[in-house]
């Protein structure tokens, strides 16, 4: 085999190559360096790439494995970390200027793990800036099905890196979508395990109660190796979960015998793109073909999830940034200075809402799932779009920001390409700690549709703009108004020049959540206790 073709190589392959002794680490690694130092000046899906430390650890690794040291199926497998997470001596940057000079001292809980399994580090990988900002400071990782389009935020470069074949496995992490975002216009696949189920320690928060760290890769069977190393408890993180770890890859099958899966009524297949709606609704035909069943479930209030979705993150976001936006502001990107300001504009009244909505969430997701062993969605209602052509209403359309809510765990898998050649991807939901359900579900389909095999053209093509669909009517919030509440509550790095674009992005989500308010029962009550499950 020419060595460049290792690059193609899913983790699976090289593993059973490398157990074997038929693939040195070595060359492997040098293969994809190779490979990063063609591709990578036009895709930007490392920010740091650790040549010298990765091939003394493969050469490590090959000297183990050679003398009967092999540790398992990632031993000698390259992986890249989406630059929030720590990884010892290397720099992380979280996509900002805040965090310059920074070089982490110990790994993350993840980064820790992977190497224990006898991963090798590849280096750091694009973001947007702290996970919800832009990529203004380092430049835009593009997409290798067309690199005129977008990612999908904010494990761009994770999203970018896998499917170019510049790294066979990468960290993601997921708050309101930013792990199956990616997967969905990258054609690869993302998984937001249960809340707990992967330690955050390490990794930089966004929203403490809505962050999780994840697994990215081409193939599902891939992603259950790399959960089985990341899984399980850490003294590290409070929120890290004592539950069991099963053994993820002996869960999958070729078939769905017996299977259930639930297809939502109302607001998954509401706005999406007709093509993005015919691609899921012929995977749930071959699905049904692998002996999987399909019922409709009600979702009712989904509709009201990407605003409480924002709400939460970005009021702990602000919360976790104070300090730094009343004595740095001018050093964060616009993007995300102006958005973490308009989530500290919401009122108590409006945070309380956003509570009430993820309980109301979270019991319908789990009362579906009591009848299914999974719901499927669309990941994404459209396919890639073009680089800053993003609506300000893109947040309120969200179809993964309601599952987030729930903490439930999410796989999205791939299901098809638009007439343009953008890949399309479906969401699997399942029941808390059942990721093996998931994962068996997405092998099934992925191995009998075998969308997984193309590969990515790494070229732009010109594409007609992105039609979203119609933005919702906007509450009563302009610049004015924004300048006044800063004055009101003491935000005092607030400028004329951003009240605007806080207004902006303020409006659509105060909206929405004006119209969940009117359809919560006055019985419903905030989270004050674990959900069912946790």
């Amino acid at each position: 085999m020419a060595t460049d073709e290792l690059c193609f190589l899913n983790v699976t392959e090289l593993a059973a190559l490398i157990k074997a002794r038929q693939v040195s680490p070595v060359e492997l690694v040098q293969a994809l360096l190779r490979r990063i130092d063609t591709w990578n000046d036009d895709l930007l899906a490392y920010l740091h790439v650790s040549a010298e430390q990765a091939l003394a650890a493969a050469h490590a690794a090959e000297i183990e494995i050679s003398g009967g040291g092999y540790r398992g199926p990632l031993h000698g497998i390259p992986v890249a970390y989406k630059d929030i997470y720590d990884v010892q001596g290397l720099p992380t940057t979280a996509g900002s200027k805040i965090m310059a000079g920074y070089v982490a001292p110990a790994d993350s809980a993840s980064a820790a793990r992977l190497r224990q399994a006898g991963a090798v580090c590849l280096g750091k990988l694009n973001t947007i800036e702290f996970a919800s900002g832009s990529m203004d400071v380092f430049g835009d990782a593009r997409n290798p099905w067309n690199t005129l389009m977008f990612p999908g935020g904010s494990s761009a470069g994770s999203g970018t890196a896998l499917a170019a074949h510049l790294v066979p496995m990468a960290t993601g992490s997921d708050t309101g979508g930013s792990i199956r975002n990616p997967a969905s216009f990258c054609g690869i696949v993302g998984l937001k395990p249960t809340y707990g189920r992967i330690s955050r320690a390490g990794v930089i928060p966004l929203s403490w109660s809505l962050d999780h760290a994840g697994p990215m890769t081409r193939t599902v069977a891939d992603t259950a190796l790399m959960l089985q190393a990341m899984a399980g408890p850490d003294p590290r993180d409070p929120s890290a979960a004592l539950q069991p770890v099963p053994d993820y890859h002996a869960a999958l099958r070729e078939d769905l015998q017996g299977i259930r899966l639930g297809v939502p009524r109302t607001f998954y297949f509401e706005h999406a793109d007709p093509e993005v709606i015919d691609a899921v609704h012929q995977a749930l035909e071959a699905m049904q073909q692998l002996g999987a069943s399909v019922r409709e479930v009600d979702l009712p209030h989904s509709c009201y999830g990407p605003a409480a979705s924002w709400s939460i993150a970005y009021s702990e976001s602000f919360a976790f940034h104070r300090a730094n936006f009343f004595t740095r502001s001018r050093e964060y990107t616009a993007a995300f200075l102006h958005k973490i300001t308009a989530a500290a504009c919401l009122t108590a009244e409006e945070r309380v809402t956003a509570q009430r909505v993820r309980q109301v969430i979270t019991a319908e997701f789990l009362a579906a799932l009591e009848h299914v062993d999974a719901i499927v969605t669309p990941t994404t209602a459209y396919a890639a779009y073009p680089i800053g052509g993003a609506s300000p209403q893109a947040d309120v359309r969200s179809l993964t920001r309601p599952v987030s809510l729930t903490g439930l765990p999410a796989l999205a898998v791939p299901c098809g390409f638009t007439s343009t050649a953008l890949p399309v991807s479906m969401q699997l939901v399942g029941r808390a700690w059942d990721e093996s359900m998931l994962l068996r579900i997405g092998h099934a389909y992925e191995r009998a549709a075998d969308w997984f095999t193309r590969r990515a053209p790494l070229a732009a093509r010109t594409l007609p703009p992105l039609e979203l669909p119609p933005a919702p009517p906007l509450s009563a919030v302009d610049a004015q108004w924004v300048m006044d509440f800063a004055r009101l509550t003491g935000l005092s790095f607030v400028t004329e020049a951003d009240a605007a674009p806080v207004a902006a992005a303020l409006s659509p989500v105060r909206a929405q959540l004006d119209a969940a308010r009117e359809q919560l029962a006055a019985s419903c009550e905030p989270p004050v206790r674990p959900a069912p499950g946790w």
